[in-house]
């Protein structure tokens, strides 16, 4: 059964105790001026934001059909049978095709190191294979952060929103979006007002891309033979240009 993690804003506290452990288990540090920022970063894989007394984790949403996954030439994306989408930097090549493809904004580049690699939350991928639940549920001290089966978080979560439907925005975020993710949210305000974004489909965004990438035979066909015809016109202007300078300077 597929893994994930349910946030529910209105226990949240703000203690970011989720960034501490995220960052202590990816090796990353933190320190009160990390702990002040807000957004995602190459050394920030979860995030804590605060509007108007109310709390919205972003990290990454570990989608159940990840763009990051089939827009990577390389394989160094893959989505785990378990629910994580984990990253093998070993096999990346930096194209950052995965920063562009992401609906949700959140793969990191390093981009002062010398030899840069992708960075963002994995769901803890080591650690729930093997079968132990993420740094940041494990830590959260009210319960906003849970860590469980995807089905059975999911009914747990729509139960919350039908026995206190003046305590929620009536939406489970990451149910249906994008094909649906492995981190759920719940929330008593508009999630765009943490920035997360209302247009997203509910079709998974890696069969958008391949009915586009089907077609590129057809375009590479015609920008063959647009490319050979601007070759052909250009050879041809050479070689009359030749012809009439030629003509030029021969002897009458």
């Amino acid at each position: 059964m597929s893994k994930a993690l349910l946030y529910d804003a209105t226990l949240c506290i703000g203690c970011k105790l989720c960034e501490q452990a995220c960052a202590e288990q990816n090796h990353l540090p933190y320190n009160d001026s990390i702990a002040a920022e807000e957004k995602l970063s190459a050394h920030k894989l979860t995030a804590i934001r605060a509007r108007d007394g109310k709390f919205m984790r972003r990290l990454c949403m570990n989608c159940a059909d990840p763009t990051c996954v089939s827009v990577c030439p390389v394989g160094a994306f893959r989505k785990a049978a378990a629910g994580p989408v984990v990253y093998d930097q070993n096999r990346c090549i930096g194209c950052r095709y995965c920063m562009l493809s992401c609906p949700f904004q959140v793969p990191a580049y390093e981009w002062n190191n010398r030899l840069p690699i992708v960075k963002k939350c994995d769901m803890c991928g080591e650690r729930v294979a093997a079968g132990r639940p993420t740094a940041c549920a494990e830590i959260c001290p009210t319960g906003a952060t849970q860590f469980g089966e995807r089905n059975a978080l999911i009914a747990e979560a729509q139960q919350r929103l039908r026995e206190k439907p003046d305590q929620y925005v009536n939406h489970l975020f990451g149910l249906s979006e994008v094909g649906g993710t492995s981190v759920l949210l719940l929330s008593s305000v508009p999630f765009v007002q943490f920035g997360y974004r209302a247009d997203l489909p509910h079709e998974p965004l890696p069969m958008l891309t391949w009915r586009v990438l089907s077609h590129v035979p057809d375009i590479a066909v015609l920008g063959s033979v647009l490319l050979g015809g601007i070759w052909w016109i250009t050879h041809r202007r050479e070689e009359v240009a030749t012809a009439e300078g030629a003509e030029k300077v021969r002897p009458s």
